[in-house]
């Protein structure tokens, strides 16, 4: 099978998106606060499940990057353009919200706000992922961890804001 640099181009600026994405909502986060992340994690009191803060940096982009390749593979498929398009608004409406997080969580010191935030893009991550089952299982398949991950968060978000208030 052969594949075009067309292809190649799509797959590319499908995973690029997300990744840049998370980049330019933490860039943002550090100018408005000022400090990085590592600095106002370690300086919050956080629930005794709370993992470190350099596993952030390690979950984020793996996540960015399946998101990337299960929209490629919803963009490539088949099936009709009213079903993909639909499906491709609630990936770019859950990745807007998504870049918000870290915005209002760091950034903004919006504890309750950035909680509230994540259980909306949780939400919208739910039906996202159900339309994407509808055009292709490993589309959907692929943001399994993402969902798991921002449960987590939502957990992770409320108990943060909770021991700061």
């Amino acid at each position: 099978m052969i594949i075009s640099v067309k292809e190649i181009k799509k797959f590319l600026i499908c995973v690029a998106i997300p990744l840049l994405t998370g980049f330019l909502s933490s860039m943002i986060a550090v100018l408005l606060s000022q400090t990085s992340f590592q600095i106002q994690y370690a300086q919050l009191i956080k629930p005794d499940f709370a993992p470190s803060a350099g596993l952030f940096s390690i979950i984020w982009p793996i996540l960015y990057i399946l998101m990337g390749i299960s929209a490629y593979i919803i963009r490539s498929s088949n099936k009709s353009t009213q079903k993909i398009n639909d499906a491709i608004f609630l990936y770019y409406l859950q990745l807007a919200l998504n870049f918000l997080w870290s915005i209002l969580f760091f950034g903004l010191d919006l504890k309750f706000v950035a909680f509230v935030e994540s259980v909306i893009l949780t939400l919208v991550l739910i039906i996202m992922i159900y339309r994407f089952y509808k055009i292709d299982k490993t589309a959907a398949i692929l943001n399994i961890p993402y969902i798991i991950w921002m449960v987590f968060v939502i957990f992770l978000s409320y108990f943060i804001w909770v021991l700061n208030k």
